[in-house]
């Protein structure tokens, strides 16, 4: 159903005051331990190495985003490794999320600081870095509201990594996603043998279920090991097999039509391909 709540993540309107972003990789420790008045995050993008947080050591790898809220003492301790560590700094302010003070963001799960980023958020939060930084280089017109509208996908990136985590947690996750594919699978193949004479599209069956058809393929491959154009084909010689079971006399031109092909020829071709035996031959069969 469509989500009632506007402001589902946040007391109001998220409209954050975008302040800094910057990457660079750090290869000296940083002298400074030191605290914002705003919010920071910290993605490290490459290397490995060690942050010093609130009189604690943690050690960080790439994909790890920790989270430096106003008033949080850090300081980075680098690389182990020659080439360093690569960090990219957000700063903002000016957010008011739910169930946390006005000026701050939630604390993670776990120590509360950093979050392991899985394989997809990751690719994400990456690619929006990357974009935000080119951005902020290049100064073009309305660059100051690009970074915010940057910001704001990685605000909400964030958020739902936390809630779905939950959901997980609660045994949803994974077991609806498993279901909800053979759900779907189920579906493409129910539409298909109602609608087998007619000119199907991978497209059409997508609109029809309010999904890509890039999804669609892959999701009907990894659960039947065979693309839905060939699970069609297959369907429509099937059912054309059995026309000509039923009656010989037909011309291959009506059975054609009747399995969803306008050109005789081209359903002959694949006919034969699937059954060794071109249609004319195969009615022509004695049957005994």
């Amino acid at each position: 159903g469509m989500c009632k709540e506007m402001y589902d993540i946040t007391e109001g309107d998220l409209n954050p005051e975008f302040l800094f972003t910057c990457v660079s990789t750090r290869t000296e420790e940083e002298q400074n331990y030191h605290a914002h008045d705003f919010i920071e995050f910290a993605v490290i993008m490459g290397g490995k190495g060690k942050f010093y947080i609130d009189g604690k050591d943690y050690e960080v790898e790439e994909g790890d985003f920790i989270l430096l809220n106003p008033g949080t003492y850090h300081r980075s301790k680098a690389g182990y490794s020659k080439e360093g560590l690569k960090e990219c700094y957000i700063a903002f302010s000016g957010v008011s999320f739910k169930g946390c003070k006005s000026g701050y963001f939630p604390s993670f799960k776990g120590n509360g600081k950093i979050i392991k980023m899985a394989d997809r958020m990751k690719k994400n939060i990456f690619q929006i870095c990357t974009v935000m930084n080119k951005e902020a280089r290049e100064c073009s017109a309305g660059r100051y509201f690009m970074l915010k509208a940057y910001l704001i996908q990685i605000l909400c990136l964030v958020v739902r990594e936390q809630k779905e985590e939950k959901q997980e947690g609660e045994g949803k996750g994974y077991i609806f996603q498993s279901t909800g594919k053979k759900y779907v699978v189920q579906q493409i193949m129910k539409y298909m043998e109602e609608h087998y004479p007619e000119k199907i599209s991978l497209e059409h069956i997508a609109t029809n279920m309010y999904l890509s058809s890039f999804y669609i393929s892959k999701i009907f491959k990894s659960e039947t090991g065979d693309t839905p154009i060939n699970y069609l084909i297959s369907l429509r010689m099937e059912k054309a097999k059995e026309l000509l079971d039923q009656n010989p006399e037909e011309t291959v031109q009506k059975v054609a039509a009747a399995v969803g092909y306008e050109d005789a020829y081209h359903f002959s071709k694949v006919f034969k391909k699937y059954y060794g035996i071109s249609p004319l031959y195969y009615k022509g069969r004695v049957k005994i």
